[in-house]
């Protein structure tokens, strides 16, 4: 049986970093999950590539929802697009505060940094300091750097004989090797940090091992930081110590850097993987993809849009008293927003369609918490997907059901076996 103590522990892992690079629920079969209804797990689940119908349903009988969490933790789930952008927006109404996590649950812990679990001020001026780095035009650098990568991975995928995994093969290592480039950091290092990444977000190890993958984290970005401070890089991490200087600390610095990695890292990948899927399996959007060079970019916006890898925003916690679609939201109650409920909220069909022109989603949150590493992610994906259909044009999948997370707050798929010849 579990307790008290262990379940919260499991709750404080849960949301213990904004960048929500991994959870595989799935994997615990644990004391904490045993305790949680299925309805409470069912913004975390997946049928394939899409939410399970549960959700849908969820989402036309109306747009917020009580979850059935138990302990004492008033928990609402969002799946209206309007109260969706309501609740990410209002930073008056909302909180992100880590400390405000540790008071519902009994616990408090230090904060582990980055943008996730500030509140402005605070979050106003890192996420400044970070925003310029991640414009267009700096970020045209790295354009070169990623055709690179996908190329190189595409000579390895070549060379291989038989099956490929492409999760192992393609989807992890060009964010990975992206993410490094472009913080300056030592690529040699990418597989600690992947077995970082995972450990904070498994809870078969519990809270204490998922904490202290963020301290050991954290401890090596202040390291790195502490380097650049003496000879600062063109990395990202030079570029704002020489730009801001003493604006910001070390300590924030590594946070804002080890968010980047994290957060970066897990969401591409899962991307990556997950929309080949789509894409093997219909030809017309692979036609498109691999034919026009136009709808690449409308392509992509739409495989954002279904796939919603995100499955969930960070919860917020209600500041004071409200109500949400004539639902009362009493203080300190934790509010989460399915993305991927409101991405399909005034849709026609629900199915993808490669042709719909897509004006805005939710893929990358919205309102001052939306991912800063937006245009970076669509860069990746813009030339990873036609260029891997291109030289692939057989390219189809080995099994007809790969192993999908059961129920995370990335989704994604442990493994992707594809052929790619004829």
């Amino acid at each position: 049986m579990a307790t008290l103590a262990s379940v919260r522990d499991g709750l404080v892992a849960w949301v213990a970093r904004r960048s929500i690079t991994r959870w595989v629920m799935g994997r615990i079969g644990s004391r904490a999950l045993s305790l949680l209804p299925d309805r409470a797990l069912v913004p975390l689940k997946r049928d394939g590539v899409v939410p399970v119908p549960e959700l849908e349903r969820m989402r036309e009988s109306g747009p917020i929802h009580r979850l059935p969490v138990p302990f004492g933790v008033r928990v609402w789930l969002v799946t209206g697009q309007d109260e969706a952008k309501k609740v990410l927006s209002d930073t008056d109404a909302f909180s992100n505060d880590y400390a405000r996590l540790g008071a519902a649950v009994g616990r408090v812990e230090q904060t582990p940094g980055g943008l996730g679990f500030a509140d402005p001020p605070d979050h106003t001026r890192l996420r400044k300091l970070l925003t310029p780095e991640f414009t267009m035009r700096r970020l045209a650098r790295l354009v070169p750097r990623i055709d690179e990568i996908v190329t190189e991975r595409l000579d390895a995928m070549e060379a291989a004989e038989g099956p490929v995994d492409l999760v192992q093969e393609f989807a992890l290592p060009i964010p990975s090797l992206t993410i490094c480039e472009l913080l300056g950091v030592p690529y040699e290092d990418r597989a600690r940090f992947q077995e970082l990444a995972a450990a904070r977000f498994d809870l078969f190890g519990g809270a204490t091992q998922a904490l202290g993958a963020i301290s050991e984290s954290l401890k090596y970005m202040e390291q790195i930081v502490r380097r650049e401070r003496r000879n600062p890089g063109d990395g990202l991490i030079g570029m704002i110590i020489r730009e801001h200087g003493d604006e910001v600390s070390d300590e924030e610095l590594a946070g804002l850097a080890d968010g980047v990695l994290t957060g970066g890292f897990d969401t591409t990948a899962s991307m990556l993987a997950l929309g080949a899927i789509v894409l093997m399996s219909d030809p017309e959007a692979r036609a498109r993809m691999a034919d026009d060079d136009a709808a690449v970019g409308p392509v992509v916006e739409e495989l954002l849009r279904h796939l919603t890898v995100v499955q969930v925003a960070f919860p917020r916690f209600a500041k004071h008293d409200m109500v949400i679609a004539d639902t009362p939201i009493q203080e300190g109650d934790v509010v989460v927003v399915s993305l991927a409920a409101a991405n399909r909220e005034g849709l026609d069909k629900l199915d993808f369609d490669s042709a719909r022109k897509v004006s805005q989603h939710l893929a990358f949150g919205y309102g001052a918490h939306r991912c800063v590493g937006a245009e970076l992610a669509r860069m990746e994906l813009r030339a990873a997907y036609p260029a891997l259909l291109r030289r692939f044009p057989h390219l189809r999948m080995a099994d007809e059901r790969p192993p999908f997370r059961t129920a995370s707050i990335v989704h994604g798929v442990e493994a992707l076996w594809v052929h790619t010849r004829p």
